[in-house]
């Protein structure tokens, strides 16, 4: 990997923070955006070496809110490394790991730990998420401040909402002051426990006990609500109900600070996902006769796949920008913890690597368009942040890009995966468009074998 000056050129510059989409050349110099380059202007340095992309995207790097990197105490599943490489085979160029490991990211200890593996073995950057209770035990705040001076971004229980209102309502008021966000993992578990599916018809005719929609929605209420009495910043992880997205939407209107994320599987799959591969596509509608015998694991997460009516719902918030992000909630595990009894099966997808190819589907098949896609990929989960340095592809900025060919159609092999999670229900899709390369902080940190690139200014 090099930081030497590299000009990416004749791409599309598609950069929805300035609102730039035009063709043009990109000059990336010490690790920075040095120019974007049209017409006959001269360039500010000789390039070391020259990349085409010509006919292709070229984007800020893409930044998930919301991924499991599981080390410490799950490296069987996935690691610091193995993680981030897939998130750069997904174009990705940050990612927020969440604290869910073992031990837990609640002290500063547990942070330096994944700050230090970052440095040494990630291929993009990484940002810790670190826990709002010890242990994420719902009983005792952590030091927050500890946390954050450790470099923490956000706080989160993820894989669990803080069940006491009042010491969320305390969380929030220490959190406003430190100018962290908390990020709500929304879910009522009394109204949850054993669920395996979304409740509805489809669960009854199964035989499998639901989740409903009530158990995410009451506890998205109860925080708008404290979020809107202290002023704090609180985000909506992994939003899966219309009801959902009507709450934030009207906290929105209210000037709560609230914002929100969507999983690129809540967009294009619906709940009957879980009886297989030919089944809950949007994108493949008509009847089909039920089948009974074998429920897919693969499709097992949580929150579960919801009705085609709230995928319709996730879809417009995302649109209309009442939903802020698309996060992927990469869960990797081992086959061993979901090829079994859909009852015992482990809830999670592995996500980094088919994020784009599932989001883009939505732009060719009409529902989205370009712009509000790559927007809640970039700078959108940039300002849920709070981070104005990344998102983005002005001059001075970190020179995190990707390469996105919109058209290449590719299938989804599991096997082929940078990640040890293979657990996905887009196995055999085929999906159109794809990163090609991704540079983070001027370093390349993934290209497809295809892409070559030439040596200084006389390859253009």
């Amino acid at each position: 990997m090099s930081a030497l000056p590299l000009l990416i050129t004749g791409g599309r510059i598609c950069d929805p923070a300035s609102g730039l989409d035009v063709v043009a050349d990109l000059l990336v110099a010490d690790g920075a955006i040095a120019q974007v380059r049209r017409g006959g202007e001269e360039l500010r340095c000789e390039p070391a070496s020259v990349l085409s992309a010509r006919g292709r995207i070229v984007a800020p790097g893409l930044i998930d809110l919301h991924c499991h990197l599981r080390e410490p105490g799950f490296e069987y599943k996935e690691t610091i490394a193995s993680g981030t490489r897939a998130a750069a085979r997904g174009g990705f160029t940050t990612v927020c790991c969440m604290p869910n490991t073992e031990p837990p990211i609640d002290s500063r200890a547990a942070v330096q730990f994944v700050l230090e593996r970052a440095a040494a073995a990630g291929a993009v950057r990484v940002l810790p998420i670190g826990c709002i209770t010890r242990g994420r035990r719902g009983q005792e705040m952590v030091e927050m401040a500890e946390l954050a001076d450790a470099g923490c971004w956000g706080l989160s229980d993820d894989g669990d909402a803080v069940a006491d209102p009042r010491l969320m309502r305390y969380a929030m008021e220490y959190s406003r002051s430190l100018g962290l966000v908390l990020i709500e993992h929304c879910e009522d578990a009394s109204l949850s426990e054993e669920g395996q599916v979304n409740e509805g018809p489809l669960s009854t005719r199964l035989g499998l006990k639901g989740i409903p929609a009530a158990a995410e929605e009451g506890v998205v209420a109860r925080d708008i609500a404290l979020a809107e009495m202290t002023g704090a910043r609180l985000h909506i992880a992994h939003v899966s109900t219309a009801g959902s997205v009507d709450l934030i939407r009207r906290a929105k209107e209210r000037g709560v600070a609230v914002t929100a994320e969507v999983t690129p599987h809540h967009l294009t799959l619906t709940e009957e996902r879980v009886l297989g591969p030919d089944w809950g596509d949007e994108a493949a509608k008509g009847p089909k006769p039920l089948a009974l015998s074998c429920y897919d694991t693969a499709a097992k997460v949580n929150p579960p796949l919801r009705s085609a009516r709230d995928v319709e719902a996730l879809r417009a918030g995302l649109k209309e920008g009442v939903i802020d992000a698309i996060a992927t909630d990469h869960a990797p595990h081992a086959d061993v913890d979901k090829r079994c009894e859909f009852a015992v099966s482990a809830f999670g997808i592995s996500g980094l690597e088919t994020a784009l190819g599932c989001a883009l589907s939505l732009v060719h098949s009409g529902a989205m368009d370009m712009a509000t896609v790559l927007a809640r990929l970039t700078s959108g989960p940039a300002a849920v942040l709070g981070r104005g340095d990344i998102g983005q592809l002005k001059v001075g900025a970190p020179a995190d890009i990707v390469i996105i060919d919109p058209d290449a159609e590719w299938v989804v092999d599991p096997a082929a995966f940078a990640s040890r999670g293979r657990n996905t229900p887009f196995a055999g899709y085929v999906f159109r468009g794809r990163a090609l390369a991704t540079v983070c902080r001027g370093e390349v940190a993934y290209r497809d074998p295809g892409v070559e690139f030439g040596e200084g200014a006389g390859a253009m």
